[in-house]
């Protein structure tokens, strides 16, 4: 979305009654919620996959931070 068209909405957005600002701001609140529990489960399917391949490694956090200062 281009910036005059979230200009466009927050000007559209002042000239709401009260109870209209309230209902909309619940609503978006609510998506954000929403999208953010998508990106979650994306993640977590890429996650699962990427377990099942065998593209993970386990380990102790003390083989985790030596795994990481050898890069």
């Amino acid at each position: 979305m281009g910036s005059a068209t979230l200009n466009k909405i927050i000007e559209e957005f002042s000239h709401l009654p009260m109870g209209d600002k309230e209902y909309a701001i619940d609503i978006i609140k609510k998506q954000l919620v929403e999208a953010k529990r998508e990106a979650i489960v994306k993640r977590a399917k890429e996650a699962i996959g990427n377990f099942k391949k065998g593209m993970t490694k386990k380990g102790t956090v003390k083989e985790l931070f030596k795994d990481i200062e050898s890069d």
